[in-house]
């Protein structure tokens, strides 16, 4: 049986990748990118939430109610792979005090380095990207420019004073 000290040397090489960027910065694309390293796994909470939930996210309080019974399903998961040695990246946003504050919780239950990648894409940027994704109807939720404006209030980027090693993007492509 591994020892605790293995343990914290497994951690110590696995990082949590957490994304912080309005919809359609392009989160799930840097997401997929930083997936590819080896010993790396990808969760993405639009692909659990519409295979879990499907038909049932119509509003912001669907989504909020779900998203959380999500991550209470998903944090000692999360951890114990940190913990295993694997690296982590999460699809999900970090784009409040909140779900920061839960993806602390992850990071200090595993013991394991993070990183923080904050995509700063203005709102124009975000919207003709988000037009083009509707446009296709490739990604499992479809928003409305109406409804980004709504939800792009609650948008909070990340501060030096939450301490997390951040690491910016100006697109998913940097």
């Amino acid at each position: 049986m591994p020892s605790n000290e293995q343990f914290k040397d497994a951690a110590n090489e696995a990082t949590l990748h957490l994304v912080c960027g309005k919809i359609a910065a392009g989160k799930s694309t840097l997401t997929r990118r930083l997936a590819d390293q080896p010993r790396t796994m990808l969760i993405s909470e639009d692909e659990w939430l519409a295979k879990l939930y499907p038909g049932e996210i119509r509003t912001m309080t669907d989504y909020v109610r779900r998203s959380q019974s999500l991550k209470d399903a998903l944090a000692p998961h999360v951890a114990a792979l940190l913990r295993q040695g694997l690296s982590v990246v999460l699809d999900m946003p970090a784009n409040t005090l909140d779900s920061r504050r839960w993806m602390r919780e992850v990071i200090n239950a595993s013991g394991a380095a993070h990183q923080l990648h904050h995509l700063e894409v203005s709102d124009e940027a975000c919207k003709a990207r988000l037009r083009q994704r509707n446009a296709k109807g490739s990604h499992p939720f479809s928003v409305s420019e109406a409804e980004f404006d709504h939800i792009t209030r609650y948008f909070v980027p990340p501060s030096p004073q939450e301490g997390f090693n951040v690491v910016a993007h100006r697109s998913a492509e940097d």
